[in-house]
C-alpha cells in the first residue's frame, strides 16, 4: 500500500461504500439468454422426428442451461463493499445475493491486495480455496485481503480498495489486539 500521511484530523464517512463492476459478464448472460430462446424455439417450432422424449430433454436441457448461465453470471455482475461503524458487508449483483456481513470485532486486520485475479481463485464469483481462503472476485485489479481472528482470509475485488482499507484500519476499536497492525 502505498505511503499516505496520517492525518488524525481526516475523518472518514460513517459509512464507505465501494464498487466493483465486471461488464464481460454481460457476454456470458447473453449466451445464457442464447440457450434459453434456443430451448423456446424448439419447444415451438419442433420437427423433431424421433420422439418427444428427446425433445423434451432438449428443450429442458437447453432452458436450464441458459437459465443457469444467465443467473449465475448476473449474480456476480459486480459486487459492493459497505464499510460501517460495525461491520463489512459484501453483496453480489443485483439483488445483493450472495451477501456476507463481517462484524469489525471478527476482523484481525485488512490489507491492500493490488493484483487479485480470478486466475489466482479458479474463476469469477464467490471462491474458496484451502490454502487462500474465501474471496469474491468479479474482476482482475485491486481488492482488499481482510484477515479474521479464526485464521481465515476473505479477499474481496474492489475499487479504491486502498481507501477501504484506511477506513477499516481506523476502524478497528484501539484497544483491541487488531488495532496495532
Amino acid at each position: 500500500m502505498r505511503d499516505h500521511p496520517h492525518d488524525e484530523s481526516v475523518k472518514h464517512p460513517d459509512v464507505w461504500t465501494g464498487r466493483a463492476t465486471n461488464r464481460a459478464q454481460w457476454l456470458l448472460a447473453l449466451g445464457g439468454a442464447a440457450f434459453m430462446a434456443l430451448g423456446i424455439e424448439l419447444a415451438v417450432d419442433s420437427a423433431w422426428g424421433s420422439g418427444i422424449a428427446p425433445l423434451v430433454m432438449s428443450v429442458v436441457g437447453c432452458i436450464a442451461a441458459g437459465l443457469l448461465v444467465l443467473f449465475g453470471t448476473l449474480a456476480f455482475v459486480h459486487v459492493d463493499l459497505r464499510l460501517d461503524r460495525d461491520s463489512v458487508e459484501v453483496r453480489c449483483g443485483h439483488i445483493g445475493v450472495p451477501r456476507r456481513r463481517i462484524p469489525l470485532d471478527h476482523v484481525a486486520g485488512a490489507e491492500f491486495a493490488p493484483h487479485v485475479t480470478p486466475r489466482q481463485w479458479g474463476g469469477w464469483g464467490y471462491r474458496w480455496r484451502p490454502e487462500k481462503g474465501t474471496a469474491v472476485v468479479v474482476r482482475r485489479g485491486e481488492g482488499v485481503v481482510l484477515r479474521l481472528w479464526d485464521g481465515h482470509t476473505f479477499t474481496i475485488t474492489v475499487d479504491n480498495a486502498e481507501a477501504a482499507v484506511r477506513v477499516i484500519r481506523d476502524r478497528l476499536r484501539p484497544g483491541s489486539p487488531g488495532a496495532a497492525l
